[in-house]
């Protein structure tokens, strides 16, 4: 969708200003917030692609008026909402009401690092061939869809150029709403800078893209 996300190429909202030795959590709170979130994330009771667009699907000025990890527990939220999980009320209190809904699965404290080291892997097995090779030139999709895409909004309707072709992974977009994984190959593809912000942009600049194969056609 096309959310406050989005803003690759945006201008007005002044430079990115990196923090020099900025660590990792700026208050014990961004902590736990992390924590809760990859717990929950762990019950299986939604995919990873679910919660990315809980976060993308907040209102704009909302987003944009939020810090990092105040987007992860609001998106936290509506997720535990949605899925019956919590009440209304019981967020406003701060505390349980009800007795809570069974999950698929609670993680461990020791089982953490294990877990964070492995990763969850999203490549899947195709029996049908990639429809692009490298050095293949492709356009982006100019689709605005109102549900979740990886597809970038600056990316959509330019010509770029195949670098790699790697396996299918997971789709995102059907993913993300319980319509399945419907793994797809995934390629990286570069685009010229010139050719996603127009001739005044940087000649040198570059950008490298991992989409799935139906945000391409051929260029």
């Amino acid at each position: 969708m096309n959310g406050a996300q989005d803003l690759g190429g945006m201008m007005g909202f002044g430079p990115i200003a990196p923090e020099k030795d900025e660590p990792s959590f700026h208050a014990p709170w961004e902590k736990r917030a992390m924590a809760v979130t990859l717990a929950m994330g762990a019950t299986g009771s939604w995919p990873l692609d679910a919660g990315r667009f809980a976060r993308e699907s907040l209102p704009p000025a909302e987003y944009l008026s939020s810090s990092y990890y105040e987007i992860w527990i609001k998106a936290l939220m509506r997720l535990l909402l949605a899925k019956g999980m919590v009440s209304e009320e019981e967020l406003d209190r701060g505390e349980a009401i009800e007795t809570a809904r069974p999950v698929k699965r609670v993680i461990k404290a020791a089982e953490v690092p294990a877990a964070l080291l492995a990763g969850t892997r999203c490549d899947r097995p195709v029996t049908r061939p990639a429809r692009f090779a490298a050095g293949d030139p492709v356009r982006a999709r100019n689709e605005h869809k109102l549900t979740h895409t990886r597809l970038p909004r600056y990316a959509r309707g330019h010509v770029g150029t195949i670098v790699e072709a790697h396996t299918a992974f997971v789709l995102p977009d059907t993913n993300a709403h319980g319509e399945g994984e419907n793994p797809e190959w995934l390629y990286t593809v570069r685009f010229a800078g010139t050719e996603l912000w127009g001739s005044k942009a940087d000649p040198t600049l570059t950008v490298m893209l991992d989409l799935w194969e139906s945000y391409l056609d051929p260029a």
